[in-house]
């Protein structure tokens, strides 16, 4: 909505400029000044109702560039409005959606507050992460293994886990920040969360285990 007011009010300052071109000079061939109230008028609301979308846009682009690294092809990362969210119901924290043939598509909307507390992590220095940012993360990751095909919750948040470390590294923390910030989701959320999306499977060595770099229970036993 913003942004549509924003193009509106940027073209009125563009109308107000045009007509001033083609009307230099009144009928007795005075010069008119160039209104300069009328055109900041306009310009300067555009550019505030612009500012918004041009903040989500750039968000956006940071993670869509962590998450297609993630998963090692393009993905697209929209972070729903403040509109959008005033609607919506839904208690999910983000979603990937379904093809016809049941295969997630390479697309996913996180939702407004954890885009928020994303927005926070992204301009932080990564040391003192809140559990929400630690949750945003997470909820970039979960719908990151999605989009890579992944469609069982549980085995989703398990993948997820074993990632959200290099996750936290693409977003800009350290190697030492993003095994803190796995570490704290393993230990402080997956306990708490509902049966779809947990399982004992998911454990140091356990059948869920693969045996990445940075897990978030710390290296896997050697077998």
């Amino acid at each position: 909505m913003l942004t549509w007011v924003a193009i509106a009010l940027a073209l009125g300052a563009a109308v107000v400029v045009v007509r001033w071109a083609f009307g230099r000079y009144d009928s007795l061939g005075r010069a008119r000044a160039f209104p300069v109230v009328g055109v900041l008028l306009l310009a300067i609301p555009a550019v505030a109702a612009a500012t918004p979308g041009v903040l989500r846009w750039r968000e956006e682009r940071s993670l869509e560039r962590a998450a297609s690294s993630l998963v090692g092809f393009p993905v697209d990362v929209k972070c729903q409005s403040f509109g959008g969210a005033f609607v919506d119901a839904g208690a999910e924290l983000g979603w990937v959606p379904y093809g016809p043939d049941g295969v997630p598509e390479r697309h996913t909307l996180i939702k407004y507050e954890p885009c928020g507390h994303l927005r926070h992590y992204l301009g932080s220095d990564k040391a003192t992460p809140t559990l929400d940012e630690v949750v945003a993360v997470h909820v970039l990751t979960h719908e990151a293994m999605h989009m890579s095909g992944i469609t069982a919750e549980a085995s989703a948040e398990c993948a997820a886990m074993q990632r959200d470390a290099r996750m936290a590294v693409l977003l800009g923390a350290s190697p030492a920040q993003g095994a803190a910030l796995a570490e704290t989701y393993w230990r402080t959320v997956y306990p708490r969360m509902p049966d779809p999306y947990t399982t004992a499977d998911c454990a140091a060595g356990g059948p869920l285990d693969e045996h990445l770099p940075d897990p978030p229970w710390g290296p896997s036993p050697q077998k």
